[in-house]
């Protein structure tokens, strides 16, 4: 049952790696037979606008010699006769495709290890020790490298600032773009003289020196030390959690996300938590991630589950969290990035 389910899931990943969402509302209006028919052309036509030129005509090749079989030709008048089985030949031609192809993903997969190192490198490599705060975080790449940002910055003796960011899309490009935007927060955070000035300024840079139509969601978190008060800016990210007794708050998004639209204002909120209590803050892989009948994990199991995240400490919470997923998913890889930060009120 698991090797069947993770060939629907690779199914799944070429249905939606070759058809863009445009081809796939089309596929949808089409009978079942003729769907069938067309789906099979249209993988076909993708793959061969994604090979090389020569490749292109190599797999060309391979299917034609394929299709023709065992061919033959003479003149009898002559007595001259050749038969062929072009066969053999066809299989060649696409196992050499596949080896170039092959190759070449290697070898880019060798340099996305490397990115994978760095990325790593810029990511805290430990929990900070706050006075009146316990601190946890993970973050899973769909990816070898993915675009979720987890970060803690010590803003002076009494502050420390907890970031998820979320960059759109996923592999090489999100992972840049998540380190710039780490980069701007860490050189603005210290110095900026409230949090919706400080997220204004980072939409600005990423408008002017960040890559086109690519932008970020943002959770920001300003822990006061040795008291429950937390100061914070949502742009444009998933509801954070704060798990308060026996109510759920969700402290939703009062703005755009960073590097979507020039000019954009920001609000900064605040809020405060008693010893026991807990903030959980999440990336859109968490809510997201979805079985195999596309069903959506979805806030509400996420909020269902916080009588378990109460009276323990956030690594305990979070693993709880990851195994409610991973239980949902039954073996499916996740199609999104995956992360969350968890901080819980102690006493001082």
């Amino acid at each position: 049952a698991r090797l069947q389910r993770t060939y629907a899931q690779e199914i799944k990943d070429l249905y939606y790696f070759y058809l863009d969402e445009k081809t796939r509302a089309r596929l949808n209006k089409m009978g079942r037979f003729q769907r069938a028919f067309v789906l099979l052309a249209w993988l076909f036509k993708s793959l061969l606008t994604k090979l090389s030129p020569g490749r292109r005509v190599a797999l060309l090749v391979a299917c034609i010699f394929t299709v023709l079989g065992k061919t033959g030709f003479g003149i009898d008048a002559l007595g001259f006769n050749l038969n062929h089985d072009l066969r053999p030949w066809g299989f060649i031609v696409l196992l050499i495709v596949l080896m170039l192809e092959l190759k070449d993903k290697l070898v880019a997969k060798d340099e996305i290890q490397i990115a994978r190192q760095v990325q790593v490198m810029l990511f805290p490599r430990s929990h900070p020790t706050l006075p009146g705060w316990s601190v946890w975080s993970i973050s899973r790449p769909a990816n070898d490298v993915g675009g979720d940002l987890i970060d803690y910055v010590e803003l002076d003796g009494f502050r420390h600032a907890v970031v998820l960011g979320d960059v759109a899309g996923k592999g090489l490009g999100a992972s840049l773009l998540s380190a710039q935007l780490q980069a701007t927060l860490r050189a603005l955070a210290v110095h900026a003289p409230s949090l919706d000035d400080l997220a204004a300024r980072v939409n600005e840079t990423m408008l002017r020196d960040g890559i086109s139509n690519r932008f970020a969601t943002l959770f920001y978190a300003e822990l006061q030390h040795d008291s429950g008060s937390v100061r914070y800016v949502n742009a444009g990210h998933n509801p954070a959690l704060a798990i308060r007794g026996s109510r759920v708050d969700r402290l939703g998004a009062s703005s755009l996300p960073l590097g979507m639209l020039e000019g954009a204002e920001y609000e900064e909120a605040a809020l405060h938590l008693d010893p026991g209590e807990t903030l959980l803050i999440y990336s859109d892989g968490v809510t997201e991630a979805e079985d195999i009948e596309s069903r959506e994990f979805g806030i509400e199991r996420l909020e269902a589950l916080a009588p378990q995240l109460r009276n323990v400490d956030p690594e305990t919470a979070g693993h709880r969290v990851l195994a409610e997923i991973d239980t949902f998913l039954d073996g499916l890889r996740p199609a999104d990035d995956l992360s969350m930060v968890i901080v819980r009120r102690h006493d001082a």
